[in-house]
């Protein structure tokens, strides 16, 4: 009931700003004057203003103002491989069009995801946003606050032409397409070869099983190491994710429960109990449900921790964070039961949007444009995809003697997986997944029952 309430307000409100649009001494006028008269002179006003776009679209052409200030969030930050990639992108648009980008990013975690949601609440959207284009979207795609690829292509006809059609992710909310895919990402499982090496194990491969790498970790724990890096209190979601695959197939996995005793619900509920094991064994870091992300990959860097679960992203950030890069390797998650290790997650699960506040904007809707333009061509989605997935009609140019160890091993793992599935959480908007990914810690000491967990999920879906 909250998200349908808060969907009703965030469209009232929407309206009430665009029946605001002007200065406050015509909207004082306009009160006192006969509707007919007010909608006559909305219908000139409206008129007067359609020359320019009318050429947009007959031409394509984008006419950006220079000094345009262009409001930007994105979640190329903190440690994502590519943040120097976004920022080199952004400098040469900044001086290709004289224009500025005000850049409000932020890593993509929980506390990220909402507050891009509390910025739409508000009113405070940015212009463009780079975001989740799953149930995480739902919110303000669900407002009105975001515009249709086929809206810009009504006016741009060229926008994201070099991408596929067919794979530019739909919203759950309605099968519309809003975002443009960047490019896209698996999750594997990151390796400190030489912790491996200290403590006497084989780093996992396609064959290891679950029960295999609970003996892994147990030795490594006897060696005097962490097994896994991994705060349960800010990024528990890749866990999540591949200890609830370890209890379905990549047929199954993208699916949500309707109820604790279907298939789903009780994969969700094994998972998280292979989680609170882990938990119990000692596996995760010592201060997994208090630490920053930031902190347990740092651990993980300085050989405290053997294992790290992230996602294709990751790899440019460990690149920097180390100068010896051939230390470091990825490989699957151990499987279980149907399941095979091999089985990955992989997807295109961000994207490019254009709010509806910037294409109302003549001037910020040419420069969002053109800043998204600039940001999917062909060379550039090459530059940050690497080794990922995109949607690019012309593949991407990927020089694989450039490459680096750790890339070059993804590559390996990327073309010797057996399955693939989009993220089960995706399904699930950030408010309606709060009760297992805000509560971990609660949920793997015990002061949160799992099912009480999963069944406060499944009410807020129901809302």
């Amino acid at each position: 009931m909250k998200r349908k309430l808060l969907a009703c307000v965030l469209a009232c409100t929407m309206a009430a700003s665009l029946a605001g649009c002007g200065s406050s001494a015509s909207q004082t006028a306009n009160d006192s004057k006969p509707a007919e008269s007010v909608a006559a002179e909305q219908s000139q006003a409206s008129e007067e203003s359609t020359p320019a776009e009318e050429a947009a679209a007959e031409t394509g052409e984008l006419d950006v103002k220079s000094g345009t200030t262009l409001n930007v969030t994105t979640t190329f930050a903190g440690e994502e491989s590519n943040v120097q990639n976004y920022q080199d992108s952004v400098k040469r648009w900044e001086e290709k069009y004289g224009c500025t980008v005000a850049d409000s990013s932020g890593t993509a975690d929980e506390t990220f995801k909402s507050r891009v949601i509390s910025d739409f609440e508000a009113g405070a959207e940015p212009d463009v946003l780079f975001y989740f284009n799953g149930n995480d979207s739902n919110p303000f795609v669900e407002a009105g606050k975001v515009v249709t690829i086929d809206e810009i292509r009504s006016v741009y006809p060229d926008y994201a032409s070099n991408m596929k059609d067919e794979m530019i992710p739909a919203c759950p909310a309605d099968g519309k397409q809003y975002a443009v895919p960047f490019y896209g990402y698996w999750e594997g499982m990151y390796v400190n070869k030489s912790v491996c090496e200290q403590a006497g194990v084989e780093v996992p491969g396609a064959n290891t099983t679950w029960d295999e790498f609970l003996e892994i970790c147990q030795t490594i724990k006897d060696a005097g190491f962490t097994p896994i890096a991994a705060s349960l209190a800010k990024e528990p979601h890749y866990w999540f994710e591949f200890s609830i695959y370890n209890h379905d197939t990549p047929a199954t996995h993208a699916s949500v429960p309707a109820s604790l005793d279907d298939a789903a619900g009780k994969a969700w509920a094994a998972g998280l109990g292979d989680i609170k094991d882990l938990f119990e064994k000692g596996y995760f870091s010592e201060n997994t449900n208090t630490a920053e992300a930031s902190e347990v990959f740092q651990s993980f860097i300085d050989g405290k921790a053997a294992f790290y679960v992230d996602g294709s992203w990751k790899m440019g950030g460990i690149a920097e964070a180390t100068d010896d890069i051939d230390n470091f390797t990825v490989t699957f998650v151990p499987g279980a039961n149907d399941r095979k290790a091999s089985d990955i997650i992989s997807g295109l699960s961000s994207g490019w949007y254009i709010t509806k506040k910037a294409w109302d904007d003549p001037e910020k809707r040419a420069a969002a444009v053109s800043f998204i333009t600039d940001m999917i061509t062909d060379e550039n989605v090459s530059l940050f995809a690497q080794t990922a997935a995109t949607a690019l009609k012309n593949g991407v140019q990927l020089d694989e003697a450039s490459l680096n160890s750790l890339q070059k091993d993804s590559l390996v793992m990327i073309k010797t997986a057996t399955g693939v599935t989009d993220a089960a959480q995706d399904l699930c908007t950030q408010e309606q997944r709060a009760p297992i990914f805000d509560h971990m810690p609660e949920i793997v000491t015990g002061s949160v029952s799992i099912e009480d967990a999963i069944s406060q999920v499944l009410e807020n879906m129901n809302e």
